[in-house]
């Protein structure tokens, strides 16, 4: 049986390693950690309201006839889904390629404000 993974254990993880790395104060890094945490709540929600309300829903039309379709929170599930798989991969970017050289002398002024460096 595979063990379950408490989200907001795995949160605290990806924080350590971002503060191991000194991307948390990358401007870029912290703006998209903030947005997955979001979406991961919402789908958090999202779950809980499909698990109550079911996956299938219908609703009453004219003269009683019943239409049956997918659950709105299905259908939102789905798409945050999607925008939080796509989050992770830019978080996960970010982390690979992040590399701030304090020495360095010709390092940009636009990346040293994006990743939280302190202004000349």
């Amino acid at each position: 049986m595979a063990k379950t993974i408490d989200l907001n254990e795995q949160a605290n993880q990806i924080m350590k390693m971002a503060e191991e790395s000194g991307v948390q104060s990358n401007f870029l890094f912290v703006t998209t950690f903030e947005r997955y945490l979001t979406q991961l709540d919402m789908l958090k929600k999202y779950k809980a309201i499909m698990k109550e309300d079911g996956i299938i829903v219908s609703k009453e039309y004219v003269k009683g006839r019943q239409n049956v379709y997918s659950s709105p929170a299905a259908t939102e599930y789905n798409r945050t889904t999607d925008s939080a798989n796509k989050t992770a991969a830019t978080l996960m970017r970010i982390l690979k390629t992040f590399n701030v050289s304090e020495n360095d002398a010709d390092e940009d002024p636009l990346m040293r404000a994006i990743n939280g460096g302190e202004e000349e």
